[in-house]
């Protein structure tokens, strides 16, 4: 079993990169600041900043062009991808990125037009033409009925 999951939660650091490819699909590449705040051995605080690069596909990318701008606060939820290639010279490159599955906008942004603060996700089936807002994922906790509660005809837990 193998688990390449991505939560991050920052402030994106220039507007994003809108491209739009031969086929019609489009792809936004986003740049986002995470920061992890701790006290170094002295006592002294410190603050590192992390500098990821989102890569967004379809209706993500269209909420990028037309929702998130430098300084938005967003939750991204994906997969880390890693890309190689080899440049004119013969030198190997890499680039890590996050493939974006789902995009939630958070905080409040300055200017006239109010935030939608919807929660996105990549769906294949759905048009392309405006970003639509998922609904909120179903509760996971099980239903517990009395009847499950009982000692009757068991000694196994259900744990």
């Amino acid at each position: 079993m193998s688990l390449n999951k991505v939560l991050l939660i920052g402030n994106v650091g220039k507007e994003p990169d809108i491209r739009h490819l031969e086929g019609g699909s489009s792809v936004a590449t986003i740049t986002l600041a995470t920061n992890e705040r701790f006290k170094d051995r002295s006592g002294e605080s410190k603050e590192v900043t992390e500098w990821h690069t989102i890569i967004a596909w379809g209706q993500l990318a269209d909420l990028a062009r037309n929702y998130i701008h430098k300084g938005t606060q967003i939750f991204v939820e994906g997969a880390i991808r890693t890309r190689t290639w080899d440049d004119q010279s013969g030198n190997k490159h890499y680039a890590t990125e996050i493939r974006a599955t789902t995009i939630q906008l958070l905080g409040r942004r300055e200017g006239p037009a109010p935030i939608d603060h919807g929660y996105y996700s990549a769906a294949p089936a759905a048009p392309a033409a405006a970003p639509v807002a998922a609904p909120a994922p179903a509760q996971t906790t099980p239903f517990v009925s009395s009847a499950d509660l009982s000692d009757e005809g068991t000694d196994d837990l259900p744990f």
